[in-house]
């Protein structure tokens, strides 16, 4: 039995029965045999449906986004933009994807050489609670457009919005067995991963779940993509107009309650001016408040899940044993729910979880620089490489660093990492490999053939 519990009451929202091997052998082989038929379809009729998707996504946007809320806490207000999010992403393939996979002409000695992109057949999908729609559709989106299927095994406390992105794409027309939820728990993901129609795998997690099914799929020679964790640097300097780098900042570490892999973690600031940030970063964190989710006014919900909540907990206050301070929150409050206040910690350095470790949660790490080079050091000295950015008023400056010296996948200016249908996402070292979204997203799961004729 898979229960979806919700985070704020702490009630039994529904539960769901698991699926057997068998109706699981079932639903992929089902859904083989309509991407064979899928395949075919040309790309103004991919469109035509992807473009319904999104419709159908804002004409249920409310009652997907309560659902959302109410799974994993996610402030409502958000959970508002990440379905608006999703049709976009929706109208962007549509729009694109034909152009994105157009045959080119390569030369060589035949009278004819092309490179064609055709589709690889199922593609599974494991997939995390923090966005839970807008993972599966950044996935899904270009998948299907390719003329892929998708089989999704989704986070057992999203249930309930898995099952509805299955609603989407089938109200939208497009065929019934082309995208599949599977009510399973991890147990099967070995046997699910074997299943000889299953040809590919993206997965966005934890590093140790990633490391299992790329290891799983990598023995059965199976493509895999793995968007994982992050300890995102955000690097402030001297000449950074400070009050609306602090703003931004705050907005990055709180966003979906700090649960997003590329939210930021860690603040790396710039000696010259770290009180004067800090002060600023403490009245922002400040005034944020904390609360109900379904309340409009409240920035921050509760954390997912209890156990994640705890997780955080002991994260920062391990942190302070080593020599940390707590500037801000750091306690368990006394109330129903996994709730967890925007907290901050400061004389952060290596050793440390705070430093080290990624904290999934509102918990920030002010750390202090000598200087730019330092800072450099310091935003790279990370086992993750999956967002990072750079405050400054020297834009040539912040445009050389975020090219040359941080390394990792998404690099922002004066601005706070996220994604966008047209841009290339994902990570390097333990962030992940493989890109999601844009036109390197749409080529993941194809095969890339070289047609020779004399």
């Amino acid at each position: 039995m898979i229960k979806s519990i919700n985070p704020a009451t702490e009630e039994e929202i529904k539960s769901y029965d698991e699926m057997n091997f068998g109706e699981i052998e079932k639903i992929v082989s089902s859904a083989d045999k309509t991407f064979n038929e899928w395949r075919r379809i040309s790309f103004s009729e991919r469109s035509l449906k992807m473009k319904k998707a999104g419709e159908v996504l804002r004409k249920n946007s409310e009652r997907f986004s309560r659902l959302m809320t109410e799974e994993m806490g996610k402030p409502i207000l958000q959970s508002r933009s990440e379905i608006k999010k999703c049709a976009w992403v929706c109208d962007y393939f549509a729009e694109n994807g034909e152009g994105f996979l157009k045959d080119i002409i390569a030369k060589s000695d035949a009278s004819k050489s092309f490179v064609t992109f055709q589709p690889l057949g199922v593609v599974l999908a494991v997939m995390p609670w923090n966005f839970p729609y807008w993972q599966v559709f950044r996935f899904a989106v270009p998948g299907l457009m390719a003329g892929n299927a998708g089989i999704l095994k989704h986070a057992s406390n999203v249930t309930g919005c898995a099952l509805a992105i299955e609603e989407v794409f089938r109200e939208a027309g497009f065929p019934e067995n082309l995208f599949r939820t599977l009510i399973i728990s991890s147990k099967y993901m070995d046997k699910v991963i074997e299943l000889e129609e299953i040809r590919a795998v993206t997965l966005t997690g934890s590093v140790p779940a990633g490391k299992a099914v790329a290891a799983k799929a990598g023995s059965l020679i199976k493509k895999t993509v793995l968007e994982l964790g992050g300890s995102d640097p955000y690097i402030i300097l001297e000449d950074a107009d400070l009050n609306a780098a602090a703003e931004t900042c705050v907005a990055s570490r709180l966003i979906n309650g700090g649960q997003s892999c590329i939210a930021a973690k860690r603040f790396i600031i710039v000696k010259k001016i770290y009180n004067e940030f800090r002060d600023l970063f403490v009245e922002k964190m400040k005034k944020k408040k904390m609360g109900d989710p379904f309340d409009e006014s409240n920035d921050l919900g509760p954390q997912a899940k209890d156990n994640l909540r705890d997780d955080l907990h002991k994260q920062v206050q391990a942190s302070i044993k080593k020599g940390a301070k707590l500037s801000l929150g750091g306690k368990i409050p006394d109330m129903k729910g996994a709730y967890y206040p925007p907290t901050i910690l400061e004389n952060v350095h290596k050793g440390m979880p705070a430093y080290e470790e990624e904290l999934f949660g509102p918990a920030a790490s002010l750390i202090k620089a000598n200087d730019e080079t330092e800072a450099i050091k310091i935003a790279n000295d990370s086992s993750f490489g999956l967002g990072a950015a750079v405050f400054t008023s020297d834009i040539k400056k912040g445009e050389r660093l975020a090219r040359e010296e941080l390394n990792a996948g998404n690099c922002f200016v004066n601005s706070f990492v996220k994604s966008d249908p047209g841009l290339p996402f994902g990570g390097v070292k333990e962030s992940g490999y493989g890109r999601e979204l844009s036109f390197f997203g749409i080529h993941e799961f194809v095969n890339i053939k070289t047609v020779y004729v004399k």
